[in-house]
């Protein structure tokens, strides 16, 4: 590859050199047509007209190094970028066909579906949860980090946009000399004070002849590009984040409402078996089985405070709070997940914001390939000054103190131990460490989708199942205290239902927990509503995210 692109640009330079060479020459002749005292009769009506539009030396040299740029102006280093192909499946493997009618956590979405749209965690209903949010998008440190890493890198694509004009510099310089009456060869000046007032103004133009500052314009906007999505991916994980532990910490909720209501029956259940012990109709250990179990359960639910006082303080973190001024009122959780719109896998790709930043970055690499053959073209550069220069104040800004100097420069490196070679490698290297990157994202965001939707689908399995099963321990519990104060069974039996019940009733109350946690990470993993549409239009975007269009070697 390095040999192909070495072979290619010295043909070109070859080219241009050779053509250059060809038009000097023919300015010489024309210059010494005009200097030939001996011009023939013949050539009279010719030498009129080179007088008549002829130019200065200075002219001459300008002409020609714009001739060049012509020349040269059609050459732009680096390949065109195509973006990079994936396998994208026809269909989720993991969402039945039959989805929408058997359960209600998911569906396939039909061109009117609105429901992920922007703030798409009003799907679930729960007002405290829209306030949360809404406060995290205001107040987040993270995202506050993530919005100014993108100004930065909006800023450099005006650093390097500046580099398509020319610079203009000023430096006034006031010099007093007093000649050494001692110096040799003084003449008549020495032993005089003499001032020198310059005024000088130098220009500078880079001519981006073989494209080289364009390809860093195009980099630093495919990867302002890249950071806005960046942003758009930290968004969705901090509002993800955010619900997640919401619905957690009202499971907690919900598990402290069960484990209240227990320790009350468990109450019961011990006054019961004091009085029959005290009556004579219980043997002591009745009694101490039945305060074991009340023991345990309230020390169960006091460690339930543990959990959700950690999650308190992490809602807190993710809202910008400090952790000892906010709290959430105690809210058991109580409703099945939302319906969510799908769509297809070729969808997913415009709907995440990770995958569209790892795309970006492919195509930013491959700008940085344009970037790093430019370095095999001479750098043309365009150098002029001008000002005024005087001995004294008075003649300083005089008509005949002015000066000025304009003149083409033309740089090209003709040795260096392979130093061009290895960063053209280095680039290729990186776009297809990028592309790599990228068609990576693309597989894990496949497999995120799919075990959501699969841990949606059991989890709803599993919850009418453990529906039954609570239905079941509560009816083997009835009947056992039923038994034991009939006097048919010990109060080991009542221990035993009152176990399984409680395990049971538990279960399905994190079952739950779990399947509105999954609803949130399958919102997140279809990209919660964003679009690559809406990556920003940045200045001096040479190409939307999206359009087709990856590089190869």
């Amino acid at each position: 590859m390095g040999d192909a692109v070495k072979e290619s640009v010295g043909a070109n330079a070859r080219q241009t050199i050779e053509k250059c060479l060809r038009a000097f020459a023919s300015l010489r002749e024309m210059v010494s047509l005009r200097r030939n005292k001996t011009i023939s009769r013949q050539d009279a009506k010719a030498q009129r007209l080179h007088n008549q539009f002829c130019l200065p030396p200075t002219a001459y040299c300008l002409l020609l190094f714009a001739f060049c740029l012509l020349l040269s102006a059609a050459c732009t280093p680096g390949p065109k970028y195509v973006k990079p192909a994936v396998a994208v499946p026809p269909a989720y493997k993991e969402l039945p066909a039959n989805s929408a009618a058997t359960s209600g956590e998911w569906k396939p979405s039909q061109p009117q579906d609105q429901v992920l749209r922007g703030k798409w965690w009003e799907i679930f209903n729960d007002p405290r949860l829209n306030a949360l949010e809404e406060k995290a998008d205001v107040s987040n440190q993270n995202l506050k980090i993530a919005e100014a890493q993108f100004r930065q890198a909006k800023d450099l694509i005006r650093v390097n946009r500046s580099y398509l004009y020319p610079t203009v510099t000023v430096g006034p310089n006031l010099t007093g000399e007093q000649l050494s009456k001692n110096a040799p060869n003084a003449g008549a000046n020495y032993g005089q004070t003499q001032a020198d007032l310059v005024l000088p103004f130098d220009f500078s133009y880079e001519i981006d002849a073989w494209g080289r500052i364009r390809k860093m314009v195009e980099a630093s906007v495919t990867g302002a590009q890249a950071s806005a999505a960046d942003l758009e991916t930290a968004r969705l994980s901090i509002h993800a984040e955010l619900a997640a532990d919401y619905f957690t910490l009202r499971g907690l909720d919900a598990q402290k409402q069960l484990l209240d209501s227990t320790v009350i029956e468990y109450q019961k259940a011990l006054d019961f078996n004091t009085n029959r012990y005290n009556g004579g109709l219980a043997a002591k250990v009745e009694v101490a089985q039945a305060e074991t179990q009340l023991e345990t359960t309230q020390a169960e639910d006091i460690d339930v405070g543990v959990q959700r006082a950690q999650f308190e303080h992490a809602i807190a973190a993710l809202v910008g709070e400090p952790a000892s001024t906010f709290s959430i009122p105690i809210s058991p959780l109580n409703t099945p997940p939302p319906e969510i719109p799908v769509g297809v896998p070729s969808d997913l790709l415009q709907r995440r914001p990770d995958i569209a930043a790892a795309e970006r970055r492919v195509a930013e690499a491959n700008a940085e390939i344009g970037v790093a053959k430019s370095a095999y073209y001479p750098t043309l550069t365009l150098n002029a000054g001008a000002g005024f220069e005087g001995d004294s104040i008075t003649n300083w800004f005089a008509w005949p103190s002015h000066f000025f100097a304009v003149g083409p420069s033309l740089v090209e490196t003709l040795y260096d131990a392979g130093r061009r070679h290895s960063f053209t490698d280095q680039a290729w290297a990186a776009y297809d460490a990028n592309v790599a990157s990228y068609r990576q994202s693309v597989l894990s965001a496949f497999q995120e989708v799919e075990d959501n939707l699969a841990g949606l689908r059991i989890l709803d399995e599993e919850s009418r199942k453990e529906g039954q099963a609570v239905h079941a321990a509560e009816l083997s519990l009835a009947l056992s205290n039923n038994r034991y104060k009939g006097g048919l069974v010990t109060y080991l039996e009542v221990i035993t239902a009152q176990s399984a019940a409680l395990a049971d009733e538990q279960t399905a109350v994190s079952i739950l927990t779990r399947r509105l946690d999954s609803a949130v990470l399958l919102i997140k993993s279809l990209g919660g509503g964003w679009d690559v549409s809406k990556l920003p239009a940045v200045t001096g975007q040479s190409a939307p995210a999206g359009t087709s269009g990856a590089g190869g070697k």
